[in-house]
């Protein structure tokens, strides 16, 4: 079985190579085929967007027969972290899973199930305002991540960029507002507007 499943594994994975899903990277842990990590990069016109969220697919043995675990380890505000999410695409449910399933219809399902409110065993409840907070925060979370940065190292780079570009703008900003004008309360209000970028 072990077999089937590592060269099921592989074709995913080059398929997936050459034809990505848009707003999601993925990769096996190198020394393991059944133990994928990726990242769900929010989407435009979601309380994700801007966000980067690492979690990680566990293949059985069994697979394609048997469903992957999933999790997700960067806070969302949609799932619980490093907990196995109850999706009707992971092992939850295998009366629901199809063998024909690759990597790629699981992550699209993961994407899309991110976007709903859908209560399911591992999810948690949030406001809009709540998960843009939380997309904010990402870039610096997965940036504390060893195995998002070691993995991903070219989004590991983009996060560090964003956080210069925020840090630049944040101080270009305080440098337009006077200190007599940005005093009080109306200076934390300026300097949460400013962070907010």
């Amino acid at each position: 079985m072990m077999r089937t499943a590592t060269l099921r594994l592989k074709q995913d994975y080059l398929r997936l190579a050459k034809e990505p899903i848009p707003y999601v990277c993925t990769i096996p842990v190198p020394d393991n085929i059944l133990e994928w990590h990726y990242v769900v990069i929010g989407t435009p016109d979601t309380p994700y967007q801007g966000g980067f969220y690492h979690g990680k697919l566990v293949f059985p043995q069994e697979f394609p027969f048997k469903p992957p675990s999933i999790y997700m380890s960067t806070p969302n505000g949609r799932f619980k972290t490093n907990t196995r999410l109850c999706l009707s695409i992971s092992d939850f449910h295998p009366e629901t899973w199809n063998p024909t399933w690759s990597a790629g219809p699981i992550l699209l399902g993961l994407q899309s199930f991110m976007c709903e409110n859908t209560p399911t065993l591992g999810s948690v409840e949030s406001s809009d305002h709540e998960k843009r907070l939380l997309a904010e925060q990402s870039i610096e979370f997965n940036l504390r991540d060893r195995q998002f940065c070691e993995l991903f190292p070219k989004l590991a780079e983009e996060c560090r960029d964003i956080l210069k570009n925020r840090e630049t703008e944040r101080r270009q900003l305080e440098a337009l507002v006077p200190p007599a004008i940005a005093s009080g309360v109306n200076q934390q209000r300026i300097l949460h507007i400013i962070n907010k970028k």
